[in-house]
């Protein structure tokens, strides 16, 4: 059962249409996804050399093997397939303020790796292939918003990083840009307020992660916050407000935490190298996929991909199949009266920059057999056995439908304690801290954006953030 805000009759009444727009929508954009061999991928290689995988075009991405040097974690050395995209996406979402409040305009959009069909996306989604129309397909729709956005007021811009486990330094540009002009809604989009996209992510599995790592970067953290939501101030909910306000009190400073993760990046141990994908250690290639001798972390397939309501009808791609479900969680506590949630400094082979700051449990926990037992998460017991009573946030989300095949996780907010809960390589961290640091890029990873978002669709009965005050109000 998802748990998320608590929600009002009107709200449920327009949670429950937005959904029977998914499923008329739903009657002509859909995928259906075979499986097919990776020898059979039309207009995909295999390099004779190193057995890369790659598209014809030069573009989009390949599929090559990493070599990851760790002497001082609990996996020294591995060896594993990782996506190399180097070109740079755009996550777009296009907001107009309408009657005093803030709208997003978002798209119901299938991708061949989603569970249920369709999901909730930006207003633009798109790699800079697909963009520039390789594919040789239809035009992007909106994405002049984004391309020629001196015309509007961008609200945010930042090149953000995606899993470091399985991207090699992968980058998009997430971007939130108010337009005042009329637009024309074209079919499969749709005019949201925040309280609406807040409370579709109680839903299970039906706002995608390009759309949550695009809503955390939304300014909700301003001064008078406090005074604009509604509410007595006590409790979760208002340490929660008071969390979101710039002016309150923090355990550590924001110099304090950047100076903590520099120390990281700068003594973590950490060496990559790209390597040829044939011959990597503990995996096996056949030729439907290339799997790891466990059968646990994740395997390439390949998948066929027929198309309706998007702007390819056909096409043939590698994807990422994860061995289990996920359990991405933050740990909050109140801390002289202010919200706090406990971030790990964690360190992937893909980041650009060694580190970055992630949930307090980021893991799939069947993995866990085929590890030492140092890298079990320290919290993740503190998450699976918390009392229903203190869980906050409850729902399972997947990643990228794009690249990643039914990337499932159970994405949580559990409240806790935090008196004497200390670990070098977590802080506690207000929510106004996290709001600082994501204007710039390599702080936030994907996940803990995802659960800034989640923060957010807590802090008020279903709010709508005006542009004005940046208050949440219901809407």
């Amino acid at each position: 059962m998802a748990h998320g805000p608590s929600d009002g009759g009107g709200m449920r009444d327009r949670v429950d249409d937005i959904q029977r727009w998914f499923t008329e929508f739903g009657r002509y954009a859909y995928t259906t996804v075979t499986p097919v061999d990776l020898d059979a991928l039309e207009g995909w290689s295999r390099d004779r050399r190193t057995g890369n995988i790659h598209h014809h075009s030069g573009k989009f991405f390949t599929i090559e093997g990493l070599s990851a040097l760790a002497p001082d974690g609990p996996v020294p050395r591995w060896t594993q397939p990782i996506i190399n995209q180097p070109e740079v996406g755009v996550l777009g979402l296009l907001v107009k303020e309408t009657g005093g409040v803030l709208r997003a305009l978002v798209q119901a959009k299938v991708e061949p790796g989603n569970r249920n069909g369709l999901q909730l996306s930006p207003t633009v989604q798109a790699t800079r292939s697909n963009y520039t129309r390789v594919h040789q397909g239809r035009a992007v729709p909106y994405l002049e918003y984004f391309r020629e956005h001196r015309r509007h007021r961008v609200i945010a811009d930042v090149r953000q990083s995606e899993q470091g486990a399985w991207f090699y330094r992968k980058r998009n540009r997430n971007m939130v840009v108010e337009t005042v002009e009329d637009v024309e809604l074209l079919d499969g989009f749709r005019w949201l307020t925040l309280g609406e996209l807040y409370a579709m992510l109680a839903e299970e599995d039906r706002v995608n992660m390009d759309l949550r790592s695009v809503l955390s970067c939304l300014p909700l953290a301003t001064p008078g916050l406090d005074t604009v939501l509604r509410g007595d101030g006590s409790g979760f909910h208002g340490a929660l407000v008071r969390s979101c306000a710039p002016t309150s009190g923090t355990r550590h400073s924001l110099g304090e935490l950047l100076n903590w993760i520099t120390d990281t990046r700068t003594r973590t141990d950490i060496h990559t190298e790209r390597i040829p994908l044939d011959g990597l250690d503990g995996w096996r290639r056949t030729p439907a996929s290339i799997t790891h001798e466990s059968g646990r972390f994740f395997s390439v397939i390949g998948v066929d991909v027929a198309a309706g309501g998007r702007e390819v009808a056909h096409w043939t791609q590698p994807m990422v199949r994860p061995e289990g479900q996920g359990v991405i969680a933050l740990l909050v506590g109140v801390i002289d009266g202010v919200l706090h949630a406990l971030l790990h400094a964690c360190v992937e082979p893909g980041y650009l920059d060694v580190a970055e700051l992630a949930p307090t449990v980021q893991c799939v926990p069947d993995t866990l057999e085929a590890l030492p037992a140092a890298a079990r998460p320290p919290f993740l017991d503190a998450v699976l056995r918390a009392d229903p009573s203190d869980i906050r946030y409850d729902t399972v989300l997947s990643e990228e439908g794009g690249r990643f095949y039914h990337a499932l996780s159970r994405y949580m907010i559990v409240e806790t304690d935090p008196a004497g809960i200390d670990h070098p390589d977590y802080r506690w961290i207000a929510v106004h801290q996290l709001m600082e640091l994501l204007p710039h890029s390599h702080y936030v990873n994907v996940q803990a954006r995802s659960l800034v978002t989640c923060l957010h669709s807590l802090v008020g009965s279903y709010g709508a953030t005006r542009r004005s005050t940046a208050g949440v109000e219901g809407s």
